[in-house]
């Protein structure tokens, strides 16, 4: 495994790091899901992401068992606050006060942790002013309670505002988590040179493009059976979007240069959203441990590039670019 500094901060997260948005808690049972939490502590992987809502908080209490007796000094997990959690209540979702603290001391019960490494506002809060929500973010800093903050899904335009909010607050704001993959590459163009100047990582999720880009989904024919896609609980509405003949049929025209370079489908797709400088960490997940050993053997991995020219020319039609598609939920 390989590390890398988040954004211009003193912090290491392993360059593949572990998530378990859709699988823990819910799509994978218990047993597996620890076997899987297993398989990233022996491959490496130091850095750990999950969310609040994953589950319905199920997916944060199972990585809390699953890393418990761990050095807690030599991993980094993540967390995230936004969407709704608990019975539905006015306050049990947004970047409110309210909801900032009392689902971070939540999270901390869950995840068995007195701190979190990285806590991020999962998106944009329109409803509340961005000075009380970085306020609170400031607040648990100061209290020891959370050490850095990050974002996930803003434009450049709320990067740059929230930037502004940490240098007076004086607190460490250092990435956002977007989705970033050959196909969805809408951060390139004001995402990423935003966080470069203001001093943020990536870190994102998605790099294989929901299993697409494994190979697995063919052109012309169904989705296997117990896919992603097949799954209405289970993100098959974030991955119809790259599930069209012309796609498919492209992504197999990735594969001789995968071959090529020695890499299965998904290890390419996870190299490459690595080659860019400004992403930190790539989020893989895993229904499965050999699939966490498959994958994070792109750890490390350099493209060169004449492979990264092809890839661009075997793709070019279908890659999603459009930087008006980092939105933020308004009510």
């Amino acid at each position: 495994m390989e590390f890398r500094r988040l954004g211009r901060s003193g912090l290491s997260v392993s360059e593949i790091s572990y998530g378990n948005w859709l699988t823990h808690g819910s799509q994978v049972e218990e047993e597996q899901a620890q076997s899987c939490i297993k398989a990233a502590l022996d491959a490496g992987i130091t850095t750990f992401d999950t969310a609040d809502v994953y589950a319905n908080t199920a997916a944060e209490a199972v990585l809390g068992r699953g890393l418990a007796g761990q050095r807690r000094e030599s991993l980094e997990i993540f967390t995230k606050v936004f969407w709704p959690t608990g019975p539905g209540g006015p306050n049990d979702k947004g970047l409110g006060r309210k909801h900032i603290m009392e689902s971070a001391h939540a999270s901390l019960t869950r995840l068995r942790t007195d701190y979190i490494d990285l806590y991020q506002a999962h998106r944009f809060d329109h409803t509340v002013p961005l000075e009380e929500t970085m306020a609170a973010f400031a607040d648990l800093v100061r209290q020891g309670k959370v050490l850095y903050i990050g974002v996930s899904e803003w434009t450049a335009e709320q990067i740059t505002r929230g930037a502004a909010l940490a240098r007076e607050l004086k607190v460490p704001f250092v990435s956002n988590q977007p989705q970033y993959n050959m196909l969805w590459r809408v951060i390139e163009e004001q995402v990423v040179p935003a966080s470069e100047r203001e001093g943020l990582s990536q870190i994102v999720w998605s790099p294989i493009a929901q299993g697409v880009l494994t190979g697995k989904y063919k052109p012309g024919q169904p989705p296997p059976a117990g896919s992603r896609a097949t799954d209405e609980k289970g993100g098959a509405n974030f991955v119809k979007r790259f599930l069209r003949d012309e796609v498919l049929e492209r992504v197999e025209n990735l594969r001789p240069l995968a071959e090529q370079a020695g890499l299965s489908l998904a290890q390419l797709a996870v190299a490459w959203v690595l080659q860019n400088s400004n992403v930190a960490s790539a989020i893989i997940g895993a229904s499965r441990p050999e699939q966490v050993h498959e994958n994070v053997k792109a750890a490390g991995v350099k493209l060169d590039a004449d492979l990264l020219t092809s890839i661009d020319a075997t793709l070019l039609g279908v890659v999603e670019r459009d930087p008006g598609l980092t939105v933020s939920p308004r009510a």
